[in-house]
């Protein structure tokens, strides 16, 4: 019988996501789940008609590698339009099978062993697995402050002849922060002249508050030559589970990207993709998502006011921090299990995303949830 007690792991020590184990218990104690990142609302009507028309319609066989042409001209137009630059419809955008499996691509096609990575923390679990995986270095640095702020003169410190990527998140997760123009401009002046790759993050990009404007990498020309933006259609139109994405990047780039995306999906859900063509076409579909996920991140806040936990408004994406320090000392994650096995209410304690697993005493709550389940999960944390 053959015997794999000892096997190389290429990811020792990897362990179930925290957000799988968090709803996990969620479901097992029948709790609220506002851990994972999911609405628990339907998605719209007309979208879900659009891609049964598509199937009716015969398109249920392998679309293009790339994706179909209808939907990468949406995409292009959209760009355009939002943020001022143009990509290639043929060689600069590419769906994919959600967000994730873009930023993996992306890092599996550029990262060679001791290569190495900057990434900001606390930050999105994926990333960090699949630069080891991929034999190269994550160089951690943290986020500074009750604000999250980037340090840029730490960055500068930590860019050297080994540094082949850098990875930002914005609107951020799970913070809830947005990097600002300022921000931008400075990683592009550290980027500048250099052969860096920027990895951008940005499956949030509509959902941003308080009239900010989203800084995509798009925008800014030093960066945008070297950037690979990752979008996903999940998170904007409240289909998770449909796992489409897409990201773009310069033709020198993609190129590459497309040698791991043939390998691992070659291309993703034909229907959905006629359906996501005629949906974009109108604008307020995507552009309408900042005011309406606004309105719940402020419910929410009005709801906790009599609670013990605190929080500084979150700015974007469909997450808001609490500090629950004037409620217990306990770890975070002891806490977080506790208010999901004895209070019913699910979240992510999030020193998961921390370096050394640093606990701050904050858990994140997803607010993507109808008004009646955030009413019900702010009467519980009121009385806690």
């Amino acid at each position: 019988m053959a015997n794999f007690n000892n096997l190389s792991s290429k990811l020792p020590g990897g362990k179930t996501s925290i957000f799988s184990v968090m709803s996990t218990m969620a479901r097992e104690n029948d709790a609220i789940d506002l851990s994972q990142g999911f609405p628990n609302f339907e998605t719209d009507t007309r979208l879900k008609e659009l891609v049964y028309k598509a199937m009716k319609d015969g398109h249920n066989q392998y679309p293009p590698m790339n994706g179909i042409l209808e939907l990468r001209q949406q995409i292009s137009a959209k760009i355009e339009t939002l943020y001022g630059v143009k990509y290639k419809v043929d060689s600069e955008i590419t769906m994919t099978s959600g967000a994730t499996q873009a930023l993996y691509c992306a890092i599996t096609a550029f990262i060679h062993s001791g290569d190495e990575v900057i990434v900001f923390k606390p930050a999105y679990d994926s990333y960090e697995p699949t630069i080891k995986a991929n034999g190269g270095k994550p160089v951690l640095i943290e986020l500074k402050g009750k604000y999250f702020r980037i340090d840029w003169q730490e960055v500068k410190e930590k860019i050297n002849s080994r540094t082949k990527m850098v990875i930002i998140n914005t609107p951020h997760n799970p913070t809830g922060t947005v990097m600002s123009i300022e921000d931008m401009q400075q990683l592009e002046s550290l980027l500048k002249n250099t052969n860096i790759i920027l990895l951008s993050d940005e499956v949030y990009e509509h959902i941003i508050f308080d009239n900010i404007e989203h800084q995509s990498a798009s925008r800014f020309p030093y960066l945008a030559e070297r950037a690979i933006v990752c979008s996903s259609f999940g998170k904007t139109f409240h289909n998770t589970g449909w796992k489409m994405g897409y990201c773009v990047a310069p033709e020198e780039l993609m190129k590459e990207i497309w040698k791991i995306h043939e390998l691992t999906v070659f291309c993703v859900n034909h229907p959905m993709q006629r359906a996501f063509a005629e949906y974009l076409k109108d604008p307020e579909n995507y552009l309408s998502l900042g005011s309406f996920y606004q309105q719940k991140r402020d419910k929410f806040l009005k709801l906790m006011e009599g609670s013990k936990f605190t929080a500084t408004p979150s700015k974007g994406t469909y997450y808001q921090l609490f500090d629950f320090s004037e409620i217990t000392e306990e770890k975070d994650t002891d806490f977080a299990n506790r208010l999901t096995r004895e209070h019913k209410v699910a979240s992510i304690p999030v020193s998961e995303f921390n370096i050394a697993k640093k606990d701050n005493k904050q858990l994140r709550f997803c607010f993507a949830k109808t008004d009646e389940t955030l009413e019900k999960a702010a009467e519980i944390l009121n009385r806690i």
